[in-house]
């Protein structure tokens, strides 16, 4: 909690000095992460969404202690202590049971709050803007009052309430992306992000949590970025321009930036000098991790003689026999719509890494690359960009390099 203190007040002094939140379950991305953690020795965010890890395990079958169990173990085995990282859960309140009646919905956020703060989670990002059970939108008042509501669980069953920090604010782009391509996209209005703060401390102070307001340390404002399926939306600073002047009159705050995915990197650094302190970046990593095995298939259909992985048929395969995650997100002709599936910067692909045909393909994937040499000049044309002398020698080795490209930029754009 100290160095991210300091380097919020750093930030809010006018020094280009954020965070990235790496927001994934993605095995492989997240050794990636703690590589590149072990290596530069930098405080590192990891998330998990309330969809992905809950009590009842999310669409990775993980309960929060099963998340937490299960870095912890992977941390250990890349020497990083659990002290250099910061973990967080992310939009956690109603969001998953959005459809049942209120009281429902709510009961399941405190239980769903209690999990992650019990597991250790202490980046904890509030969410209870959404309509449940058929209601009518939420006012700034109710949606306070609930999220006021969580908050006081948290501070109930954390080991150490004193050690947790909180994220509010209701202007979230579209979780994953665009599902339609709008032209512009509207930026916070200052009077909407006062409405935010007012009404939050207002009700964090009716129910006695001032000390929990005291780590209210940033507001999750839209600062005009996101992605549709094949459009990036760049941050414009002349847009933001107001909120920049009025964070600061308000202690200790900054902003967290959402879907910052596929922004340039100068995009990104100018996110961080407008106070945007978090950088969430999720399908962005997942996109690249599958850019990494499409350029090992391309190796392997250059070198390797049969039996061959065929990973990118499986997929195909897989994804059209169990089109739940992408088809209602997707439309167009049968062409478009492959495209779509395999190269959509939503990455909803991203759902179908542990089916079991498709993680068999990765398997044998991988075990076929690691049973030669790999010739330099066919890796260099696979992964296009890397300085010959320094080509990684092993297919795992090439997965990591890819996926830190994106961390690495991510890094650099927040000042490290």
């Amino acid at each position: 909690m100290n160095i991210l203190r300091d380097l919020i007040l750093r930030n809010r002094a006018g020094e280009a000095i954020g965070l990235p939140c790496f927001c994934t379950a993605n095995e492989h991305v997240l050794l990636a992460v703690l590589a590149y953690a072990k290596r530069t020795g930098l405080p590192t965010v990891i998330e998990a969404t309330c969809n992905q890890v809950n009590q009842y395990g999310g669409y990775t079958g993980m309960t929060p202690a099963d998340f937490m169990e299960w870095l912890s173990g992977m941390a250990a085995d890349a020497g990083v202590p659990m002290n250099q990282l910061i973990l967080g859960g992310d939009h956690l309140g109603p969001n998953v049971w959005k459809n049942e009646p209120l009281d429902v919905a709510m009961e399941k956020s405190r239980e769903l709050v209690k999990s992650y703060v019990q597991a250790g989670f202490k980046k904890i990002h509030i969410d209870t803007s959404m309509a449940c059970g058929g209601e009518p939108n939420p006012t700034f008042a109710q949606i306070a009052e609930r999220a006021a509501d969580l908050c006081e669980v948290a501070e109930k069953y954390a080991p150490d309430p004193s050690k947790l920090f909180y994220i509010i604010g209701t202007e979230v782009p579209t979780p994953g992306g665009e599902t339609e391509e709008p032209n512009t996209l509207d930026v916070t209005s200052v009077a909407r992000f006062h409405d935010t703060i007012q009404t939050h401390r207002d009700a964090w102070n009716t129910r006695g949590l001032d000390a929990a307001w005291d780590r209210v340390v940033s507001v999750v404002t839209q600062p005009g970025v996101d992605f549709g399926h094949t459009s990036v939306y760049p941050f414009l600073p002349v847009k933001a321009a107001p909120l920049r002047e009025a964070i600061i009159d308000e202690v200790g705050l900054t902003y967290e930036a959402h879907s910052t995915d596929y922004q340039s990197t100068n995009a990104l650094s100018d996110l961080v000098k407008n106070h945007f302190f978090f950088l969430k970046v999720g399908p962005e990593l997942t996109f690249r991790f599958r850019e990494a095995i499409w350029a090992l298939a391309q190796i392997e259909e250059e070198i390797i003689n049969d039996p061959k992985s065929l990973i990118r048929e499986t997929f195909e395969q897989q994804m059209t026999k169990d089109p739940g995650y992408w088809v209602n997100y997707y439309n167009g002709s049968d062409k478009e719509l492959r495209i779509l599936r395999t190269y959509s910067y939503s990455d909803r692909i991203r759902y179908y890494w542990t089916d079991p045909e498709i993680s068999k393909s990765l398997n044998l994937l991988i075990a076929n690359l690691e049973q030669v040499n790999l010739p330099e000049s066919i890796v260099s044309q696979a992964f296009m960009g890397l300085d010959f002398g320094e080509v990684p020698e092993t297919p795992l080795a090439l997965i990591e390099l890819h996926i830190q490209r994106c961390i690495s930029r991510y890094f650099k754009a927040a000042g490290h």
